[in-house]
């Protein structure tokens, strides 16, 4: 690291920074009327790091990233932030509904008395707002009505008494209202949040290598509560190679999610003790039988890698996609009944040549369609999408293009799992 600009007297090395002035110093001669001149062209400590300033490259990729982040940063919070400014325009709108409803009695002494009306404020406050917004529109409300009274002459007056009484009344029973709505709030979004990490620790979002093979995945789920749906998938290493399952519950809503917990969970327990791919199919299928109602099934399809090939079991799921020097659905010889069903798994396998990539997906991927009802070309897109040199880009690509033929937002579930063999060189992009 001399030679290049960090050496000098503490590296221990022979070769020194140019700018170094020890060296110049031992060869100046004696002579005062040399020493002098030779000595104000040394340059000093300040020089030399004005010099390493100017020799410093800038790095306008950098820049544009940091920029590109901090944009980035601003849109996402630009839907709170005005949600927030739209909350802090409307916190007048309770005080101003009651000034209004106070100001003709104050002004005009032939307008009945309406007294109990300025709790309408209030009532704004506690739906909208939280308990100290309420406890202010109801002191507001409150000083309005004694001022209504007074300017009326019937302070005094049992009339007066019962409508302020009532009033009163009102404006704790909103600010009772305003502390439960707040409990409930902070209820609930300490529910969704034990939700969304429950959820997160069922489907686990993959990016790595595992045994020597590359895994990465990307989920979507329709229902707009939730992260979960009725589309699942797990891997596991395990003493037989890495096992990987893609599977589809029959159904929506909060029986689907229950199946699939189940489902990944009766997998992650049996992947590590079945030694085969038929012993695996046949253990979950005994375990989730008892789960399942009637008309319930869950289709999957199942992978185990070895060293140049892939073993798969599919149980009525859509068939896996290999892309290579060509792009192909992997189809068994015999369809096996989804699990639920009393299937008979048959295993059968697959090479994977260098650069060969393996597609596990969901009917999400094959159903969807666009406005006119066309379905999704899906080899041809995949042959597109599988081209990017990095595999997250590939399904990153391949999920674009779908959300493009349907037009808007997937109403199905989707689960992507890519898998390619670490060892495997990189797939050229064709232009």
């Amino acid at each position: 690291m001399a030679a290049t600009g960090g050496g000098g007297e503490g590296d221990g090395g022979d070769e020194s920074w140019p700018g170094d002035a020890t060296r110049p110093a031992r060869m100046l001669p004696a002579q005062p009327g040399i020493e002098r001149p030779a000595r104000r062209r040394l340059p000093t400590q300040l020089d030399i790091e004005k010099r390493a300033r100017r020799r410093l490259p800038t790095w306008p990729g950098v820049e544009n990233r940091a920029s590109g982040f901090k944009n980035r940063a601003r849109r996402r919070l630009s839907v709170p932030l005005a949600a927030e400014w739209r909350a802090r325009w409307l916190l007048p709108a309770p005080l101003i509904a009651c000034l209004l409803i106070a100001v003709p009695d104050l002004l005009v002494s032939r307008v009945p008395p309406l007294v109990t009306l300025l709790l309408i404020g209030p009532l704004l406050a506690c739906v909208s707002f939280g308990v100290r917004h309420t406890v202010v529109v109801c002191c507001w409300s409150a000083a309005l009505g004694l001022a209504m009274g007074i300017g009326d002459g019937s302070v005094p007056g049992l009339d007066f008494g019962v409508q302020w009484s009532g009033l009163l009344l009102g404006c704790a029973l909103t600010v009772y209202a305003a502390r439960q709505r707040e409990r409930l709030t902070m209820t609930l979004a300490q529910t969704r949040e034990v939700a969304r990490i429950t959820q997160e620790a069922i489907l686990r979002p993959i990016s790595r290598t595992l045994d020597g093979t590359q895994v990465h995945t990307r989920y979507h789920c329709a229902a707009r509560e939730s992260t979960v749906g009725g589309d699942l998938y797990d891997v596991a290493v395990t003493p037989y190679g890495l096992r990987v399952l893609v599977g589809d519950v029959r159904g929506h809503g909060l029986d689907a999610v229950r199946l699939t917990a189940e489902t990944i969970a009766g997998f992650r327990e049996l992947a590590y003790t079945a030694p085969t791919l038929t012993a695996l199919v046949g253990a979950l299928d005994a375990r989730l039988t008892p789960e399942l109602g009637p008309e319930d099934f869950v289709t999957a399809v199942f992978a185990e890698f070895a060293p140049g090939e892939v073993r798969l079991v599919n149980c009525g799921h859509p068939p896996p996609l290999r892309s290579g020097h060509r792009v192909e659905f992997l189809e068994p010889l015999v369809p096996t009944p989804p699990l639920g069903l009393r299937p008979e798994p048959r295993q059968y396998r697959v090479r994977l040549q260098p650069g060969d990539r393996l597609l596990l997906y969901t009917d999400g991927l094959t159903e969807a369609r666009d406005p006119e009802g066309t379905p999704f070309p899906v080899l041809g897109e995949a042959a597109l999408a599988l081209r990017e040199p990095l595999p997250q880009e590939a399904l990153h690509t391949l999920y674009t293009r779908l959300t493009a033929h349907t037009g808007t937002t997937l109403t199905d579930d989707l689960a992507l799992v890519l898998c390619q063999p670490a060892a495997s060189t990189i797939p050229v992009r064709v232009p």
